[in-house]
Order: C-alpha cells, then sequence, then structure tokens
C-alpha cells in the first residue's frame, strides 16, 4: 500500500491512538487507506505512527505496569473476567467489524472471536498457573522457593488474518500474568483491534495506560523491537518478518515469541472416508480464502494412480461448487483475499506456476469483483518438483496436488518442508494415523480434522521455520513467556 498525505478535511475519520487511558492522534503525517475487500469501500485512514508515539505509548505502559504488578493475581482475574464479558456481549457486533474489515465470511468471523473469547477463559486460571515451587531443608536450615513475577511491558504485533483472535492470544494472558501491553495491529484491519481496546479500557479495572494501542507499519514495529522500555514481544507474520522480528527484539535484550509462516500438507489416505476428506479439505484449503497460518495448501494424494485421480477429482468438483462473494453474504463460501495487491500477488505465483508446466486443473482467476479482491478456488497439479508454489506460503485460496505411492513417501514429502506448523491426515486406519502423528515434523497434527487448531488451554505449537523463539502462543506457554522465574534462597537463624 503507498501512503497517502493525510488530508485536511474529510468524511472518513483518521484512527487515533489509544495511550495512557484516551484517544491519542498520532504525529504521523501520513495514512494508509483501509478499505472493505468486497466493496472497496473506504472504511479508515490509518496513521503511520511515529518513534514520539511508540515512546508515549510505552512510558505509559511502564507507568501502568508498576501499578498493575501490585494488584492480587485473584483482582487480575476478575479483570480479565470481566473482559471476557465485554467481549462475549459484542460478539456480534466484533465479528460484523471483522468480515468488513478483513473480508471473511461471517460465519468464520464469529468462530474467530469465540476462539478469542476462549483465550481469555483460559487466562481467567492465572492464579492457579502462576504458582511456584518450593523445598525445603535443602541444607541445615535452608529453604529454597521459586516464584513467577511479571516481564514488564509486553508488545503485540500481530497480523491481518485473525484481527481478533490473535491479540486475543496476547492480551489476557499478559494482563493476567501482571504486565502492561501494547497492541500493533495489522495496518490493513486496525478496525476490530481498535474496538477490542476500547471495549477493555471501558471496562474500569484495568488502569490508565495498561492498554495501549498504536498504529502503524514497519516503522512502528521497529520502534517497539528497539525502545528499551519494551521487555517482550509477541509476534504473528510470515516468517521472512518472524525472522527479523526475532532478530532484532532479541539483538535488543528483550525476550521474543515470534509465530512465522507454514506451508501446510494435508495427507489423503486410498481409505479415508470420502465426505470427511472433502469436507475437510474445502474448509481448510478454502476457508477464509486460505488466508490462515493452518490453512492446507497442499493435498498429498497416496495409492495408486487410480486412487489418486479419484481423490482429485472429489476434490477438484467438490471446489468448483464452492460459491465466492462477499462475507455478509450467508450464500459465500469463499471471501475475498484482503486486498487487490494480495489477489495480484497470488495470481501472478499461479501464472508463474503455470507457464513452468503446472496445470491448472480449476482456474479461480477471474473476475476480481467490486472490490478488486476476488479470487476463487484455484487448483494445481504436475507442479515441477522444488517449485515455488510447493514450497512456500501462498495465503490465498491455491491448493496444490502431490502424489506419493505410500504413506512413507507421503511423510518424507511433508517432512521435506522447512516449515511445521500443522498437518493433517485423512484415514479410517488407526496404524496409519498412529504412523502419521509419530513421524511428522509439524507442531499441530490432526486425524480427520481439516484444520488442526488447538484450543487455548495448549500452545499454538509450530516448528522449524514456522517459530522463532522456544515459546508458543496460548497454554502453559503463555505462562511462561509472560513472566520470569526468581529463585530465593533463603537461612533463618534459630
Amino acid at each position: 500500500m503507498t501512503p497517502t498525505a493525510v488530508p485536511t478535511s474529510t468524511a472518513v475519520r483518521t484512527l487515533s491512538n489509544h495511550v495512557g487511558g484516551a484517544w491519542a492522534a498520532s504525529t504521523a503525517a501520513d495514512t494508509l487507506d483501509d478499505r472493505d475487500p468486497a466493496t472497496g469501500e473506504l472504511l479508515a485512514r490509518v496513521p503511520l505512527s511515529t518513534a514520539a508515539d511508540v515512546d508515549a505509548a510505552v512510558v505509559a505502559a511502564r507507568a501502568a505496569a508498576t501499578r498493575w504488578r501490585a494488584v492480587s493475581p485473584l483482582q487480575r482475574a476478575r479483570a480479565v473476567m470481566a473482559l471476557r464479558g465485554v467481549l462475549d456481549a459484542h460478539r456480534d457486533e466484533l465479528a460484523e467489524l471483522v468480515t468488513r474489515d478483513m473480508g471473511k465470511t461471517l460465519g468464520d468471523a464469529t468462530a474467530e472471536v469465540g476462539r478469542g473469547i476462549e483465550s481469555c477463559e483460559a487466562a481467567i486460571a492465572m492464579p492457579h498457573l502462576l504458582k511456584g515451587e518450593n523445598l525445603e531443608g535443602v541444607a541445615t536450615g535452608v529453604d529454597v522457593e521459586l516464584v513467577r513475577q511479571p516481564v514488564g511491558v509486553v508488545a503485540a504485533i500481530t497480523p491481518f488474518n485473525f484481527p481478533a483472535m490473535i491479540p486475543l492470544w496476547f492480551m489476557p494472558y499478559a494482563l493476567a500474568a501482571g504486565n502492561a501491553f501494547i497492541l500493533k495491529p495489522s495496518e490493513q484491519d486496525p478496525l476490530t483491534g481498535a474496538r477490542i481496546v476500547e471495549l477493555a479500557n471501558g471496562l474500569d479495572v484495568f488502569p490508565a495506560g495498561l492498554i495501549n494501542l498504536v498504529h502503524g507499519a514497519h516503522d512502528v514495529v521497529n520502534g517497539l523491537l528497539d525502545h528499551p522500555g519494551v521487555d517482550a514481544i509477541s509476534f504473528v507474520g510470515s516468517a521472512k518478518t518472524a525472522r527479523h522480528v526475532a532478530q532484532r527484539a532479541t539483538a535488543n535484550g528483550k525476550r521474543v515469541q515470534a509465530l512465522g509462516g507454514a506451508k501446510n500438507s494435508m495427507v489423503v489416505m486410498p481409505d479415508a472416508d470420502p465426505d470427511l476428506m472433502t469436507g475437510g479439505v474445502m474448509g481448510s484449503a478454502f476457508g477464509a480464502a486460505g488466508q490462515r497460518c493452518l490453512a492446507g495448501s497442499t493435498a498429498v494424494l497416496v495409492g495408486t494412480k487410480g486412487e489418486q485421480e479419484a481423490a482429485r477429482d472429489r476434490i477438484v468438483a467438490a471446489a468448483a461448487r464452492l460459491t465466492t462473494g462477499a462475507g455478509l453474504d450467508p450464500a459465500t463460501d469463499v471471501c475475498p483475499v484482503v486486498s487487490p495487491q494480495q489477489r495480484d500477488r497470488i495470481v501472478a505465483d499461479v501464472d508463474r506456476a503455470e507457464a513452468d508446466g503446472a496445470t491448472v486443473v480449476l482456474d479461480g482467476r477471474g473476475d476480481a469483483g467490486p472490490g478488486g479482491c476476488t479470487l476463487a478456488p484455484t487448483i494445481l497439479d504436475d507442479v515441477p518438483e522444488g517449485h515455488h508454489v510447493l514450497t512456500e506460503e501462498l495465503f490465498g485460496p491455491v491448493l496444490t496436488l502431490v502424489r506419493a505411492a505410500d504413506l512413507d513417501e507421503a511423510i518424507a514429502k511433508v517432512n521435506a518442508s522447512r516449515y511445521g506448523n500443522a498437518s493433517v491426515i485423512f484415514t479410517e486406519s488407526g496404524g496409519a494415523a498412529r504412523a502419521y502423528r509419530y513421524g511428522v515434523e509439524a507442531g499441530m497434527v490432526g486425524v480427520n480434522v481439516g484444520v488442526a487448531a488447538p484450543i487455548a488451554w495448549f500452545p499454538f505449537s509450530g516448528w522449524k521455520d514456522s517459530i522463532d523463539g522456544d515459546l508458543h502462543a496460548n497454554g502453559r506457554d503463555a505462562v511462561e513467556f509472560y513472566t520470569r522465574k526468581k529463585v530465593v534462597t533463603s537461612r533463618w537463624a534459630a
């Protein structure tokens, strides 16, 4: 997106940051347009905030963190419970906002908001999860105790594809553990993140400045990575950016969890239930227009040539029946991608694969729709070994077919990827499922489940180049990430 100068007068609002408990205009001179992917309607202008804006948010967060740490874990958990309540009360509003701003279907958006609320529910258990350990009598009159204390100021840099859920992967756990929080939502669809911050700050249970929001793009990201007042960075985005975030943040002495890209495979065994397999592949490859880090973008068809062809024909026929349209239309199966630029990039990848010898067995490169973002399901076969569309994440409704003679070959093909986010298998064989879950190099595995998304009580546990850092989002990993351990050794005179 190309920045445009801030207009002197307009009916479309320019978004404000939220700093120190109040909305604050950015000091930025430039904005980006935020448009509805389905219609192209201009929804808002997003300020490209400056280092001064970042600094103001960090200063406010540090001041609030000192006060918040002194609040008991039980009171902090009750505050997160109140956050859960207000999000649930505004569930439909938030889902519609996700759909208008990001594009996904209303059903998908509603499920996303629900998953974010689940993270609040998991974080409410923080008083239990924060409990430490002790061992008395390690020597004569000497006791040892381990306690957990907050990291301090946490900054979350979140992507466009889950504008409600991913901020809520981080915010409830960070707050319940006693930290202050700064959100940098995606500049492509920031309205949901801004509304969540507004709802949270309207509760009167969090100190002013505890929850802040700064809009912007790479300058804000780098500002947060470099600022000495930020103690930890939580990030979700592309693999390239995750590596940049991890390297720059750690070079500046920060704790970092950077969840990156994926190239997820779905293994289709000859004995797979046809309806279960077809529905799972459709939802995984084409749900949210393939803009999920758990989307299955490769289908590995296992068996004889005839069995492979039968699976291919079922998949292609089902994909051809999917309806493409606006996310607010109940008839829509496949929503638009997030922007015309995203569509152009995906189409260029498909064009390149076709020019290099791939067969386009289902072509969705037709009408781009009123917003310029529509791309129908597209399926590629006969892709040359090692091609870009086989090895890298396209992040669109494009499925690539791969062949394997048996399960061992299928596992080898899946494990050849540098990514290890998720993988699924469709089979009626318990032996095949067990061999797959044992041997596949992925942190999240599905058996007859198209999207292997863990619930909030478990970590979102990608492997290999799908994460930079040791600790994942959600589950007990969140407790580990947002706290530091302190070990106290005591001796008292008799």
